[in-house]
C-alpha cells in the first residue's frame, strides 16, 4: 500500500493536499491548507486531497452498483436516457468536442440535486433543473449514488471554504452563492481500447472542466493525464483514499486567470473496463460571476464582463453534448 502522503509530497509532480488539519479547525491548520491550495491552483491546476472525511465505503458502493448500470441491456438504460434536465444515461458517441475528434469513447450517467415537479425553478423552465431519473431495473443505484452525492456535497462545502481563504477572501464568501447549488455525479465507464488507437480517438479527448471545481474519485485502472505548463503530459495515477482536484473553467474566470483550469484527458489502453466517479460542484444557477476584488488591481484590470453561470454553462452544453443539439434542431 501507497505511504501516506505529507501535504508537500506530489505524485507525478500533481501535489497532496492533507485536508485534515482543515477539518480539524483551527486558525494556524486552515491557513497551511489554503496555502497548499493556492500554490496547487495557480500552479498544475490539479491535486489529489487525502484525509478529507469522505466514508471508503460510501465511495466503494458507488462504484459497485455503478459498474452494475453499465452491465445492464442497453433497452434498460436507455429507459432513463439523458433528458433535457441533464439527468440520465448519456450512451457512447454523444459528446464530441471538436470536428476533428472522434466522439469520447465513453458511456454515462448523470445525476444531480433531485428537485421536485413543482419547484420554482423547475417551473419556470430553467435549463438543467429537475427531478434525477432512476432505471427500475437495478432500484439500488438510487440509494448507493445518493450516498455518495451527499458526501461529495459535504466535501464540496470544506473546498468552497478553503478556496475562499486560499483567495484572500471571507472564508464564507462563496456560501451564498451555493445556496442552491448545482452539483453533478457523473458516473463514466470507459471501455479498453485495445490494438492501434486513432490519433483523434480517446476515453475523453483534451478537455477543461465547466464549472467551478470537479472532485473525482478512480478505479484503480488509471488513464487519466494531464497537460503540463511546456504542453507535455503527466499521469495522474490513482492512490487509494484520496480524490482528484480540478479547478474547472468558471473559477478561472472568477479569479481573473489567476487560477488554471487545466486540460485533461482520459485513454484507457489498461485492457480493462475503467470507471470513475467525478463530482462537479457548480454555484446557483442565477450566481453573477465577476472578477473577485482580490483578484484585481490598479495593475491588473479584469479580463472578462460578468455573466451568469447558468447563462455560460448553457452555451458550454450546447456546444458538447448532441443530445441538446437535438433538442435544437
Amino acid at each position: 500500500m501507497r505511504a501516506q502522503a505529507t501535504a508537500t509530497e506530489s505524485i507525478d509532480r500533481i501535489p497532496v493536499v492533507d485536508l485534515a488539519p482543515f477539518r480539524a479547525g483551527t486558525r494556524a491548520g486552515k491557513q497551511q491548507v489554503a496555502k497548499d491550495i493556492r500554490e496547487a491552483a495557480e500552479g498544475l491546476g490539479f491535486l489529489y486531497y487525502k484525509n478529507h472525511g469522505v466514508p471508503a465505503d460510501v465511495v466503494e458502493t458507488a462504484f459497485a452498483v455503478g459498474r452494475r448500470f453499465f452491465d445492464l441491456p442497453v433497452e434498460a438504460k436507455l429507459a432513463v436516457k439523458v433528458n433535457k434536465a441533464h439527468r440520465g444515461y448519456i450512451p457512447f458517441n454523444n459528446a464530441v468536442y471538436s470536428a476533428e475528434l472522434k466522439p469520447n469513447l465513453n458511456e454515462s450517467f448523470l445525476m444531480g440535486l433531485d428537485l421536485p415537479t413543482d419547484d420554482p425553478d423547475v417551473l419556470a423552465g430553467v435549463p438543467m433543473h429537475g427531478p434525477n431519473q432512476w432505471p427500475a431495473a437495478l432500484p439500488e443505484l438510487r440509494p448507493a449514488l445518493e450516498g455518495y452525492f451527499d458526501a461529495l456535497g459535504a466535501l464540496g462545502q470544506i473546498t468552497l471554504r478553503a478556496f475562499a481563504l486560499a483567495l484572500d477572501l471571507d472564508e464564507d464568501y462563496f456560501v451564498p452563492r451555493f445556496t442552491k447549488p448545482m452539483p453533478f455525479i457523473r458516473l463514466l465507464h470507459y471501455p479498453p481500447q485495445i490494438g492501434p488507437r486513432a490519433e483523434n480517438e480517446f476515453g475523453a479527448a483534451a478537455h477543461t472542466d465547466y464549472g467551478f471545481v470537479t472532485i473525482l474519485a478512480q478505479d484503480d485502472v488509471g488513464g487519466l493525464q494531464v497537460k503540463r505548463r511546456d504542453g507535455g503530459w503527466i499521469e495522474a495515477p490513482p492512490v487509494a483514499g484520496t480524490f482528484v482536484v480540478n479547478i474547472a473553467d468558471m473559477l478561472m474566470r472568477w479569479t481573473n486567470d489567476r487560477w488554471v483550469s487545466t486540460p485533461h484527458r482520459v485513454i484507457n489502453a489498461s485492457g480493462r473496463e475503467r470507471y470513475s466517479l467525478p463530482f462537479f460542484f457548480d454555484p446557483t444557477y442565477h450566481t453573477l460571476v465577476s472578477c473577485l476584488d482580490s483578484c484585481q488591481g490598479p495593475d491588473q484590470a479584469a479580463k472578462y464582463p460578468p455573466i451568469t453561470w447558468g447563462d455560460y454553462l448553457t452555451r458550454r452544453f450546447d456546444q458538447t453534448y448532441a443530445y441538446r443539439k437535438e433538442k435544437q434542431a
